[in-house]
């Protein structure tokens, strides 16, 4: 990918890359290798857009490699689904990983060793109190915790009790392995963290090899070293856990020493970049999955008509910096505006069709007027649009009676049909109920490409043909929250559900769209002339085209 690769060449610098440098440049290292190793729990998110951006970068940008490994030790909360949808996602965005998927269950074998190996070095323990009972003896951020009446078990019982525990022959939640560090240290993370834990449970990957699996903080480092990575990228929330990742590398015999820098992750306004919680939105139907276009999600962004690249550019308009910061949701919708600006063919699309008469024109009249495909790429050509005596005009684009800054169709005065003729509003026809059905006018034949002489016309407006359209349902959205921050309630008891905003979709299933749209696949992206881009939904049909509002033409929230 030639533009991807100049994308992250003249990408500016940042503290990550200083240290790579660094390293390079003191023969630390020959080769750089990073990894992305997202859990299998949930569709990706713009947050981890930003760290498959670095990640993959970071490796292209030094000729090194990054590796795409899951991990997947709960397998509890893990789905096949989710392993497909996190391949799809790193492929679209326009990166490719080094060598086989991996997945940290490959290594569970290796990683048990480790296991063993700190249990004989007298550095693991088997803990028989209850979750609660181990909380309490932890301590607090103020006070120190205490030592578990199981810590000071001997090397030969740890070892038969944990053989138990791999043999199933031991309960859900009556034991765990610790590893033994410091019950008093300031950094909770060294208080005897968990190792592993009894969980009697069919693996995707392993089947029903293990009823113990190992925790994220010791399934990290071991993984890291048995790839070769060089440079563990992590968020900062891992800040504190790396000592204990440095722990495991230092007292377990491994292949490699590999390093933790952690960086500041992603966090958008009105939105929620937590699995956890787009879970909440989809399981409870607030939306309609994890590729709804109002989701975060990096497969929702997809089909609402973002593109690899606009994401891309947005990662790298964020950068990568120490401090944790709330990004504003229009820097992400700049970002994909500035992209469908320059690369989306134009067309017209009438959301809420008010038929227009043009009374001196006759009936069977077709005139191929010539509209270019972009206004500032002759390259791409010209559409036809077909004129007849019937057009659909859009419904917010007349009224009876407006003043001077109405700048569309007011009855007794002109307007230009785009690519057209200038056109005047005569008459209006309404139902019993008053409501405006049809709007008759005359065109001025002398004004194809020229104004009118001695006459002021009010504006442009667009149109198509009321004989020769596509029939289409358009989908327009605005923010899924109320709130800037939807972790922000009210009142106790509520949650970031209460903050969502009912009406962030609105459907308009009588639009129509020009003919040169007909048969339009999903994913194409358009920019529908005065009113946005849009791009063509999975949903659409060979009878009804749909589609979702990516962003307004200007910045209108």
């Amino acid at each position: 990918m030639t533009d991807q690769n100049s994308e992250t060449k003249t990408a500016p610098t940042n503290f990550i890359r200083q240290i790579i440098e660094k390293d390079l440049a003191q023969g630390k290292h020959a080769r750089i290798v990073t990894r992305f190793p997202p859990e299998p729990n949930g569709y990706l998110h713009i947050g981890h857009a930003k760290s498959i951006c670095l990640n993959f970068g970071i490796a292209e940008a030094y000729q090194g490699d990054c590796q795409l490994r899951f991990d997947d030790t709960n397998p509890a909360k893990e789905e096949d689904e989710y392993i497909q949808s996190i391949q799809r996602d790193v492929s679209w965005l326009g990166f490719e990983w080094a060598g086989d998927v991996r997945y940290a269950s490959g290594y569970f074998d290796t990683i048990y060793d480790c296991a063993v190996e700190l249990i004989k070095k007298g550095l693991a323990y088997v803990e028989s109190l209850t979750a609660d009972e181990m909380r309490e003896y932890r301590g607090t951020l103020k006070a120190p915790g205490r030592p578990s009446p199981y810590r000071e078990r001997s090397v030969e019982e740890n070892l038969a009790l944990f053989e138990q525990m791999k043999n199933g022959d031991i309960d859900e939640g009556a034991a765990v392995l610790r590893a033994k560090i410091d019950m008093a240290s300031p950094n909770i993370s060294l208080r005897d963290p968990t190792l592993y834990r009894v969980r009697k449970i069919h693996h995707h990957q392993t089947g029903d090899k293990w009823c113990i699996y190992p925790m994220y903080d010791f399934t990290h480092p071991i993984s890291d070293a048995l790839e070769g990575v060089t440079h563990s990228l992590c968020t900062l929330e891992f800040e504190a856990h790396r000592p204990l990742y440095d722990w495991v590398i230092e007292h377990c015999a491994l292949p490699a020493a590999p390093r933790q820098y952690e960086f500041a992750r992603l966090n958008l306004n009105y939105t929620v970049t937590s699995k956890r919680k787009l879970k909440d939105l989809v399981d409870g139907g607030y939306v309609g999955g994890w590729d709804d276009p109002r989701m975060p999600t990096i497969a929702g962004l997809r089909r609402r008509g973002y593109t690899p690249a606009s994401l891309r550019k947005f990662c790298e308009m964020v950068g990568v910096a120490r401090a944790d910061s709330v990004v504003d949701m229009g820097m992400l919708e700049s970002a994909i505006r500035d992209d469908l600006n320059q690369n989306a063919p134009r067309a017209f699309c009438v959301l809420r069709p008010l038929k227009l008469v043009i009374e001196n024109l006759p009936d069977g009249h077709e005139e191929m007027l010539d509209a270019p495909v972009h206004p500032q790429n002759e390259a791409l050509g010209t559409r036809k649009i077909p004129l007849t005596r019937e057009v659909f005009i859009d419904r917010e684009d007349f009224l009876e009676e407006a003043n001077k800054k109405f700048k569309r169709l007011v009855l007794d005065s002109e307007v230009r049909l785009r690519y057209g003729y200038v056109i005047r509003a005569n008459e209006v026809i309404k139902d019993a109920a008053g409501n405006i059905t049809e709007v008759r006018c005359t065109y001025d034949p002398d004004t194809l490409g020229k104004n009118p002489e001695g006459r002021k016309v009010r504006g442009v407006i667009h149109w198509v043909s009321a004989t020769r359209n596509v029939p289409c349902e358009v989908r327009r959205y605005s923010r899924l929250f109320n709130e800037a921050n939807p972790d922000k309630v009210a009142e106790e008891g509520l949650t970031f559900l209460s903050n969502i905003n009912p009406d962030s979709l609105e459907s308009l299933p009588a639009a129509l769209a020009e003919e040169s749209l007909l048969g339009a696949l999903p994913e194409t992206r358009y920019q529908f002339e005065r009113e946005g881009y849009f791009a063509v939904d999975r949903d659409s049909t060979t009878e009804k085209l749909v589609f979702n509002m990516t962003v307004g033409l200007k910045e209108g929230f």
